[in-house]
Formats: structure tokens, sequence, C-alpha cells
């Protein structure tokens, strides 16, 4: 039987749109759709336009657009807008978690290739999908564990999905697809420093540029008959060996070509870690329920995964990044202002008292039981002696809720123009170029 790795290339290399179930589309122009607002939202703010900039400078002369900005060479726009996606935690997820994050690993690397080479919404979607078979499969055999040893993981499973559908769209067959991947894993990395360090949350934003440069570089090279190891990713010093704890080869290639793990894709509702989903939504539901103040919360109690109360229990943020990934902070946040809204998390709230104040009271809880990953339950405490309860399994976003999202996350870039736009990528697969978005 051939290794993993060359089952894993392979099957992806010859997936083609006609192969795809109508709700695997559906479920991939969502993601599509998703991260293109994320991107454009993200395209404003000021790291963003750091590492804009620099592809500007450094790749002109393409015909791959950055959001916002102008045409590029395909890795300069692939590292911007992989950045821009994954600017201010706003983009997409797998559920079950699996250290990946499609939208923003998989569309700026396909896109980028797809307006350099003139490919239309079919290839763009099939190209897409294919990424991310080949990236939640490697992100499930990891098991999370290469989290454990200090990588974020999206940072190293994401070239992978970057070069798988960069290659899908500019056509590699086998074997240039697996020395596709075998390139990916010299390029995968991503160092969590910066959720213990204090300083430097920034750079976590760069590792999907990254990753995306990467899997546009990787495919390219493969094209031209640049060789990667056929066992990069379960060989004896291979990507799962090297960067995980544990692991699990079979999940390479369990269900492929029987389930897509495409449906697993979820979309996020609030700007902040996914961690920190259910207690925001929690709070949030309960104060417009019971319409106390938040001046009036003594205390709020939060029960979670150990994993999610180990990383993410920051009361006091020393900076935006890690205030987004601070589950005390987040909760607090979400009682005085709206934690839908991305201008709601900025500067003036990492310094406002009251708010500080409020998340110092906010005590984490680990729990073996009664939730999934993502799942908390919440207890609020009143000056009146009232005490709310609330369990929230899944606060992800509804699908029928992303236009209200993507109009909240382009209105101020785009005004009116949001509308045409997403009505355009629902109708992506009747694309036939796609140098209009960007």
């Amino acid at each position: 039987m051939a290794q993993e790795t060359v089952r894993l290339a392979d099957y992806a290399a010859a997936l083609r749109f006609e192969d795809l179930p109508a709700e695997v589309v559906e479920c991939a122009k969502a993601g599509i759709a998703d991260t293109v607002a994320a991107a454009i939202c993200g395209s404003v703010l000021p790291w963003s336009r750091i590492v804009a900039g620099y592809a500007e400078r450094t790749g002109p002369g393409g015909k791959s657009r950055i959001f916002g900005g102008p045409a590029v060479q395909p890795p300069a726009a692939a590292l911007a807008n992989g950045a821009l996606a994954h600017a201010f935690e706003l983009d997409s997820l797998t559920r079950p978690g699996a250290g990946v994050h499609p939208g923003a690993a998989l569309l700026p690397a396909a896109l980028a290739v797809a307006q350099q080479e003139g490919a239309g919404g079919r290839a763009l979607i099939a190209a897409f999908v294919a990424g991310c078979e080949a990236m939640v499969r490697i992100g499930r055999a990891t098991g999370h564990t290469n989290e454990a040893r200090g990588f974020h993981a999206p940072g190293t499973t994401g070239p992978f999905g970057a070069a798988v559908a960069a290659g899908h769209i500019i056509g590699l067959a086998m074997p240039a697809m697996a020395h596709a991947l075998g390139i990916a894993g010299s390029l995968a990395g991503g160092l969590l420093e910066f959720a213990r360090a204090g300083d430097g949350g920034m750079v976590k934003r760069l590792h999907l540029g990254r990753a995306c440069e990467g899997g546009v570089l990787a495919a390219s090279l493969a094209r031209d008959g640049f060789a990667g190891p056929s066992t990069v990713l379960e060989g004896e010093f291979g990507f799962l060996r090297v960067f995980c704890t544990e692991w699990d080869v079979a999940e390479l290639t369990r269900g492929l070509g029987e389930e897509f793990a495409t449906l697993t894709l979820c979309l996020k509702r609030y700007p902040c870690h996914i961690n920190a989903h259910a207690p925001v939504r929690a709070v949030w539901d309960l104060r417009r329920e019971h319409g106390f103040e938040p001046a009036a919360v003594t205390a709020i109690t939060v029960r979670a995964s150990e994993r999610a109360v180990a990383r993410h229990n920051i009361p006091e943020p020393p900076d935006l990044m890690l205030a987004q990934y601070s589950m005390p902070f987040c909760t607090a946040l979400a009682l005085y202002r709206d934690p839908h809204n991305p201008e709601s998390f900025d500067e003036a709230a990492l310094r406002d008292p009251a708010i500080l104040a409020l998340s110092r009271r906010v005590r984490l809880e680990p729990t073996s039981a009664g939730h999934g990953s993502w799942g908390s339950t919440v207890a609020i405490e009143l000056a009146d002696g009232r005490r709310l309860h609330r369990q929230i399994e899944d606060a992800t976003l509804a699908p029928s809720d992303l236009p209200d999202k993507f109009e909240r996350l382009t209105r101020g870039v785009l005004g009116p123009g949001w509308e045409p736009l997403f009505a355009r990528l629902q109708r992506l697969e009747q694309e036939d170029r796609l140098d209009w978005l960007g």
C-alpha cells in the first residue's frame, strides 16, 4: 500500500469540482466568503498594513491582488492576504478542532495563484476543498500535540494545506503534488511564545501569511521539478514525529474519499479565541434576558475544558492580541460592549478600568465532564443576591448569520459595495475569472 503522504497527495491531485456534493460546494463557498470578509476587515489594521507594505515593495509586477491594495506576485499576495485574513481572530476553524484555520490557510494561497493563472470560481472551490481535505486530516493526526511542543498549530499545518490548494490550481499531478507536500514540511513553523512572553503578540497574525506564502512556494517549485520527501508526514524525521508529542498516522487517510472533512468547517461569531466564544455568548444572552448592569456583577465563574483554562486564563492581558486570547477579558468585555463588533476590541477596551476590574473577577475552573472542547458553563453573581446560570456548547456562527457578519466586517471599508460583493461570492462557481476579488 502507498505511504500516507502519497495517498493524501494522490487524492488531492485527482479531486475535481464535479466530484463535490452540493453541500460541500456550499460549505466551501461559505468558508471563502467568510475569509474574504475577515481579510477586508483586517486590511485596515496597523500590523496588516506593515505586512501588506512589505508585500507591495518586494512583489511588484504580478496579477495577484492584495485586499485593499495593488496586484503583486503570487507569493507576496499570499503572504499579505494570509496575514490579513488572520489579523483579528475572525477566520474559520473546524469542529472538532484540528489545529487548522481553513479559510486563512487555503484561500489566500489558492486565490493568489488563481488570479495569476486566470482560473475561475470552480477551480478555486475545488482547490479550497482539496486543501481542506488534506490539511484537516494532517491536523487530526497531530492530536493538537504540536502545541504541547510550543508550536502554534495553524502555522505548522497551514503550509501543507496551502501547498495542496495552490498546487491544485496549477494542475499538479503525481508525483509533483507529493513533492509539494514534501517541500511544505520544511516550511512549517510558528511559535507560541507570543502567548507567554507578554509582548510581541503581533507575530501571531503573521503565521497564516507565512503558511500561505510557503504553500505557493512549495507548489511552484514542485511544478518546476523540485522534489521533497514523499514520507514528509509519517517518516522517522517527518512532520508528525518531529512536531508532535503524540500522533496517529492513521488519521492522515481515515475516511479519505468517503467522508468530506470540509463539512467540519465552522465560522466564528466573535473576534476572539474560539474558547472564549461560549462564555461570551452566555453573558451576552444573560444580560439581555435579565437586564442587569455590568457594575452589579460581583463575580463570574466559567467552567471549561482543562486545556481552555490552562491556556486562556489571562485576566490582565498586556496587549490586544492576548486580550482576544483571554477568556476572562473577553467575558468581561461582552458585558460592557458588543462582542460581535470588531471595533469593540480596541486599545481603549484594553485600558478600560471597568472592563479590567470585572476581568479580574472572572474565575476559570477546569472540568473534564459535561462539555465539548469549546463549551462552557457560566455562573454570574449579582449584588442583589441573584445567581444566573447558562451552559453553551456551541457558539459558532450559524450559516444563516453569514450575511450579517459579512456586512459587519466589510461595510466600514466597502460601504454599500459589500452587498454586490457578497452576492457575487454566492455564485462563485459561475465566475470565469477572479480578478475582481481583492
